[in-house]
């Protein structure tokens, strides 16, 4: 990915070293993180609502139609307030086949 947009919707195309992480071929929303770009990684939503970084190299974007969009954010929403009432976040870092986590740093820190 050249441009410094994030992309809303990428289609994970390599997994390796995150084969249990990310599954390839699947559709994953993103978040802007303006830092994690500048880094060469993609905040991605995973199955259970939490973020993770992953090399932007993994990924694909993809534009969803207007009426297939609106169900994913739907699902997406869904799943983040599901893992919401679970556990606390926490920020999850993949690069490489090593994951990293910390907690997610408090906003305008």
């Amino acid at each position: 990915m050249t441009s410094h947009h994030t992309p809303e919707t990428v289609v994970c195309i390599a997994n390796e070293g995150n084969e249990a992480s990310l599954l390839l071929w699947r559709i994953y929303k993103t978040l802007p993180d303006a830092d994690a770009r500048s880094e060469g990684m993609l905040r991605v939503v995973d199955e259970e609502g939490e973020d993770y970084l992953y090399p932007e190299e993994n990924f694909a974007p993809i534009h969803l139609p207007a009426e297939m969009r609106a169900s994913f954010e739907r699902a997406v929403r869904r799943q983040q307030k599901t893992n919401t009432t679970k556990s606390p976040r926490s920020l999850k870092v993949v690069s490489g086949p090593t994951v990293q986590r910390s907690r997610k740093r408090a906003r305008g820190a």
